[in-house]
């Protein structure tokens, strides 16, 4: 028990440094992103990109999360597996809301419209639906084995459609901007790839605080469910002698 302890504290300073290394992070990230310089085409505006790129990374980090605990369900189902499954979609849901926000945004400067079927639009679109469809079977189909396995076999074909989005600008064309590499005219000032750098290890970093979080949040609420149930059986054998 002692043992458990110590390794269960150690746990939680760790978390607890590396949330709070990830709020440290926010308000440096901001500050640099506020000094980095205006681009001269689409003006304030382009400052959407230092929010918008990392998050449909972190999308990637959580869809492949959920990728790996329902592959991790499907070969040995356990609530370890499940609770990873869960949290990966929860946070592709969030992040994918943030990319389908603040891509509009940027749209309505760049092409004078918010929205457009463009092939990487569309399919990150349908990577967000498919994971809101996961969520939504676990909140109202009931948490049994089965239930559990369906929702695993969702998530595994959720990742199936994360290499379309990244390779779909370059096999149907689409008017999705290429901006990072040197073809696309890349980020020239020093400041700016500062702001880009710091973006993304800071929205990794949350993305892992929060996928911690949520997975410590679902295992614990299985052991709590597993403790009622165990109280319940307790109860019925108590009654059933008496």
């Amino acid at each position: 028990m002692a043992e458990k302890s110590v390794k269960r504290s150690a746990g939680d300073l760790l978390f607890f440094a590396l949330a709070a290394t990830t709020a440290v992070l926010v308000v440096w990230t901001l500050q640099i992103v506020e000094r980095a310089p205006v681009e001269k085409t689409m003006g304030v505006v382009q400052k959407i990109f230092y929010f918008h790129v990392p998050a449909a990374y972190s999308m990637y980090l959580g869809a492949a999360a959920c990728f790996v605990g329902s592959v991790m369900y499907l070969v040995r189902p356990s609530d370890v597996g499940d609770a990873l499954a869960r949290a990966g979609a929860e946070l592709a849901v969030v992040f994918g809301a943030i990319v389908m926000t603040t891509g509009p945004l940027w749209a309505a400067k760049a092409w004078g419209y918010y929205w457009t079927w463009d092939p990487r639009l569309t399919t990150s679109l349908l990577s967000v639906l498919i994971y809101v469809a996961y969520l939504v079977l676990r909140a109202y189909s009931g948490d049994g084995p089965g239930e559990r396995r369906f929702a695993a076999a969702l998530g595994v074909l959720g990742a199936a459609n994360l290499p379309i989005i990244h390779y779909s600008v370059q096999k149907w064309a689409g008017q999705h901007p290429t901006v990072i590499t040197s073809k696309g005219g890349g980020l020239q000032h020093p400041d700016m790839k500062l702001a880009l750098g710091l973006a993304f290890a800071t929205f990794t970093l949350f993305c892992v605080v929060l996928l911690w979080a949520r997975v410590r949040l679902e295992l614990a609420r299985s052991r709590l469910a597993l403790a009622e149930e165990d109280a319940i059986d307790l109860g019925l054998d108590d009654r059933t002698e008496a």
